[in-house]
């Protein structure tokens, strides 16, 4: 009995050891854990691997679409000097007509009865002025002869010899008079038949005529105005053609006079047009900020029409270089388009303006530099402050 007693107790102290390994053992494994989840929430996360394209500095050297419309390079609407009955009109709509040709005759029988009435003035003044000239040059001859005769005493009397240089004079005066007279008369038949001449309407330039509003008969007359449903007819120079292009402020800087433009019009959708850059109006329009530019078009076959509307190919060029990303590096939010640049292994927005594009690259305008390095591909994930890892990339053309 006293031997099974003494075993009991032994067993007990060797449970109780056992128990307490066990707790310590248990006690340690969660410290063990507690320091390792703090281990992982210290550990700084991986840099995020990001495409990356350089920035590049090149001559912006395109073209861009531009919408142009084609004008005579003369036009004039023809509207009498005088008021009169329309006799004769010698062309209609389309009618092809050289400088000076005759276009239109009026009638006007006042007008020819001024003239005549001038003429017949003019007539009369110089007839008196004739015999003015007549008469002087013979009280003059007869004043030198009693001149001449008084030398020898008691021939002719003082008065005799007064009155004669008189008359002389009086007739010098009436003769300037006359003279004077005579101008005048041929002044006003000048001008009576400038008046006349105004009956007969010439063309003053080659052109074509693009529109014809009177008839033979029509009584028409001259008007302040120059609305085509006023004038006689509308004479415009289509030979030689003005491409007028409205050209955005952002391109007015690389205009160069003399280059030359393509350009298509509907009418002929397979062929290309040229024109040389003329006239710079070197003023921009505040209403739709374009300044108007025109190019000369010579067109002797008159294939093309005033009135068009052309799409012009027109050449955009910086005067300095400009940089380039390509287009898929451009993000835009709701107020700004922007950059991601790689500074110091994070990124950083850099806000820009876009300018022209060519091919995949566009032109970004702002405080970014030749050999920046910017995010490819921006997404959302992607933000200021973030730590990446560039992977850069041939910049794509």
């Amino acid at each position: 009995m006293i031997r099974k007693f003494a075993i009991r107790p032994a067993l007990a102290a060797s449970g109780l050891l056992l128990a307490t390994g066990l707790l310590a053992s248990a006690v340690s494994g969660c410290d063990s854990d507690s320091r390792a989840s703090a281990s992982a929430v210290a550990q700084p996360a991986a840099p995020t691997p990001i495409d990356t394209v350089r920035v590049v500095s090149r001559r912006l050297d395109t073209t861009i679409n531009l919408p142009g419309e084609l004008q005579p390079y003369e036009e004039v609407r023809i509207f009498p000097r005088v008021s009169g009955f329309v006799q004769w009109i010698g062309v209609d709509r389309g009618s092809k007509v050289k400088k000076g040709q005759l276009l239109a005759v009026l009638s006007a029988p006042e007008i020819v009865a001024k003239k005549a009435a001038a003429q017949s003035s003019l007539f009369s003044a110089q007839n008196q002025r004739i015999a003015g000239e007549a008469k002087l040059a013979a009280d003059d001859a007869t004043w030198q002869r009693l001149k001449a005769a008084a030398v020898t005493p008691g021939v002719i009397s003082e008065d005799e010899l007064d009155t004669a240089e008189k008359t002389a004079q009086a007739d010098r005066a009436r003769v300037v008079a006359l003279r004077n007279s005579a101008e005048a008369a041929a002044a006003n038949l000048h001008a009576a038949e400038e008046m006349a001449g105004y009956l007969r309407i010439y063309a003053p330039f080659d052109g074509v005529v693009t529109r014809r509003n009177v008839h033979p008969g029509a009584l028409v007359g001259p008007e302040t105005g120059s609305s085509t449903e006023h004038s006689m007819l509308r004479i415009e120079e289509v030979a030689h053609l003005r491409l007028v292009v409205a050209v955005p402020e952002a391109y007015v800087a690389g205009i160069d006079p003399g280059a030359s433009v393509n350009f298509t019009v509907p009418a002929f959708p397979s062929r290309v047009f040229t024109g040389a850059i003329a006239r710079v109006a070197k003023s921009i329009d505040v209403s739709t900020r374009t300044m108007p530019v025109e190019a000369d078009v010579w067109n002797p076959k008159l294939e093309l029409s005033s009135g068009m509307f052309p799409q012009v190919a027109w050449p955009v060029h910086r005067p300095t270089p400009s940089l380039f990303v390509p287009q898929s590096s451009v993000a835009r939010n709701a107020d700004q388009a922007y950059l991601l640049r790689v500074r110091d292994g994070r990124l950083e927005q850099v806000n820009v303006t876009t300018g022209a594009s060519v091919g995949n690259l566009t032109e970004v305008f702002g405080d970014v530099h030749a050999g920046d390095e910017v995010a490819l591909h921006p997404t959302d994930d992607l933000h200021a402050g973030i730590q990446v890892q560039p992977q850069e990339k041939p910049l794509p053309m």
